[in-house]
């Protein structure tokens, strides 16, 4: 099964930079979409149809134009779960799950910090976050979760790591990285590829992309009882449709 996780930075955007061009040559069975900015009726949801992904589910933010997930798929999951019952995450459009069998796909899209009162509330989903994992690992053992993070866990994923003081860096988001991973999750790039350098996000100022001085805030994260079905795990650093980049998960079914 191929998975691949992608914060477009507006798929309407992203569409009108051949987004859909890119997703059927990628081919993958789901592709979890993070900061959508936007409500599904305000998308020509045939074009994804017309790719073969019949199967698309949308998780917007009530605030239009703003965060929201979609999970489009190729085979029709056996259910799909809208956020996560917790009111303040669920109201930014943040977390969408589906299932296939007993695996269960998440796209997630953790919050920046971009100022004091963000980042509060990014520590506050960090903490609510985690326990829900925590909780739902009991129900489904076998979990990937896919998304846009907003932090980088070590010092080989960012370009400057001397940049300890800013919200993506911050000690307090590393160690809480650190906790997440402890808890019964695979970074599975980081797994497949202990000292591979490479970003997935890069500032739309100072030319950062073409000088590659980036950051890798996106991941696939597995739950360890599928660790010895991690196949393959790459960024796709080609595509260039957002500050992002998509990155892709293979695993043994």
């Amino acid at each position: 099964m191929k998975i691949i996780s992608y914060n477009v930075n507006g798929i309407r955007a992203a569409l009108n930079k051949g987004f859909i061009d890119w997703l059927t040559s990628a081919n993958p069975d789901v592709i979890c979409l993070q900061e959508i900015k936007a409500l599904k009726e305000q998308v020509d949801v045939s074009l994804f149809e017309a790719a073969g992904y019949n199967y698309h589910y949308w998780f917007s933010a009530q605030k239009k134009g703003y965060s929201g997930v979609a999970i489009l798929c190729k085979t029709e999951p056996d259910h799909v779960e809208y956020g996560t019952g917790i009111e303040a995450m669920d109201f930014e459009g943040r977390n969408l799950r589906v299932d296939y069998g007993d695996l269960s796909i998440m796209s997630m899209y953790l919050p920046s910090g971009s100022n004091d009162a963000r980042l509060g509330f990014k520590f506050k989903y960090m903490d609510d976050i985690l326990e829900y994992y925590t909780n739902l690992r009991n129900e489904r053992p076998n979990l990937i979760v896919c998304g846009d993070y907003n932090i980088c866990h070590e010092e080989i994923d960012i370009h400057n790591p001397k940049m300890k003081g800013v919200s993506g860096f911050l000690p307090e988001e590393r160690e809480w990285l650190g906790k997440f991973i402890d808890s019964g999750f695979i970074d599975s790039f980081r797994y497949l590829h202990p000292e591979r350098q490479e970003y997935t996000w890069w500032s739309y100022r100072a030319n950062a992309r073409a000088n590659n001085k980036g950051w890798r805030l996106d991941y696939t994260m597995a739950s360890k009882p599928l660790q010895d079905k991690l196949k393959r795990s790459i960024i796709l650093s080609e595509a260039v449709h957002s500050d992002h980049c998509p990155i892709l998960l293979e695993i043994e079914r």
